[in-house]
């Protein structure tokens, strides 16, 4: 009988420590309406000191702790600036601390220099017209944690399905509630100095890590051009494209200075050239430089030229009739026995002379 009664004990005990964990997280929060809104933020420009961190999220109590130590009664204040979801945890940057002033107020000067002899440093956050904002209670030290839980997949979801552009979160603590902020102008103006040095060297090892990927990969991308813009027989580089229209305009305006019958006999003279030159011209236009191609250019545009004025004189003096036609070699041999003929009947007639006197 005994047992049963320190069983039902136990029982009971167990049920009475479920019951006050369950009503502990009620008070808490587990169950509190988190409302999210854009619109002005709860608090203007406010002057804070803060110790930079860089770790996971989970250890930043300890920098809320050593704020609190040196100024109890003072507001508390977190920005956190990377997603860890997109960023390694032992890399996430945050800056934690403690409210000094709001608005047009000047901090007290022994409380400035009570956080900076701990090492703390002083900031001054901007005041914005529109942030994305929520508030949850703080009612007990459970609700630091099951804040960020109840809170953050509901601001990331709100941000995500309207586009928003809005960084970093800012955490505040009150004494009664925890706000929650995510400004959507002048985000930049929240990145505290380490933030911003550390963003600097980012985007210079960025630049460096590009450019010596364009070093080592520049062939290959030059190669991609050509053969887009060149089609599947050039191979150039794009500058020797570029170089290559100029020198077809060039050629072209050429052309257009001859005479059409010249242009006609130079065209033909192209299509009669020998396969050599056809097939020379054929692989110079596939795998040639720029240089050869203007040379073989200007040579061929120089002999087609030279041909069509020869053509041209040669026309001319044919409706002259002046160019001498030259002779067969029978006419020749024909022509020289008329003119031994001739020689013949001329020496007789002086040696019948001769025997006539």
């Amino acid at each position: 009988m005994s047992d049963l009664i320190l069983l039902l004990l136990i029982c009971v005990l167990l049920l009475c420590l479920l019951g006050t964990l369950g009503g502990l997280l009620l008070y808490s929060g587990l169950l509190a309406d988190v409302e999210v809104k854009t619109g002005p933020p709860p608090v203007a420009s406010v002057t804070v000191a803060y110790k930079f961190k860089q770790g996971s999220y989970k250890d930043c109590g300890a920098g809320f702790t050593e704020s609190c130590s040196i100024g109890p009664k003072l507001k508390s204040i977190g920005i956190f600036y990377d997603d860890p979801k997109q960023r390694p945890p032992e890399k996430c940057r945050y800056a934690v601390g403690s409210v000094l002033c709001e608005g047009d107020d000047k901090p007290d000067e022994e409380l400035v220099k009570l956080y900076e002899k701990f090492g703390f440093t002083v900031f001054s956050l901007p005041e914005v017209d529109h942030a994305v904002t929520t508030s949850f209670p703080c009612t007990s030290p459970l609700s630091h944690i099951l804040g960020p839980y109840r809170v953050y997949s509901r601001l990331s979801s709100y941000i995500e399905e309207r586009k928003l552009c809005a960084f970093p979160t800012v955490e505040i603590y009150t004494s009664d509630v925890i706000h929650y902020m995510v400004p959507q102008s002048r985000q930049t103006d929240f990145y505290v100095p380490e933030v911003k040095e550390e963003s600097k060297t980012d985007a210079r090892e960025e630049d460096s890590d590009e450019d010596r990927g364009t070093d080592i990969t520049g062939a290959d991308s030059h190669s991609d051009v050509s053969s887009v813009s060149g089609g599947s027989g050039g191979s150039g580089a794009p500058w020797d494209s570029r170089e290559t229209s100029l020198a077809a305009s060039t050629a072209a305006s050429l052309a257009s200075s001859l005479p059409l019958r010249d242009v006609v006999d130079a065209n033909e003279d192209t299509r009669n050239r020998d396969p050599g030159n056809r097939d020379s011209d054929e692989s110079m236009g596939s795998g040639s430089s720029f240089e050869e191609l203007d040379m073989e250019q200007e040579e061929g545009w120089r002999r087609r030229r030279r041909g069509a004025s020869l053509r041209a004189k040669a026309e001319i003096k044919k409706k002259r009739n002046w160019w001498p036609r030259k002779k067969n070699p029978w006419e020749r041999e024909r022509s020289r026995e008329d003119a031994d003929k001739g020689c013949n009947a001329l020496r007789g007639a002086v040696v019948g002379c001769q025997s006539n006197r």
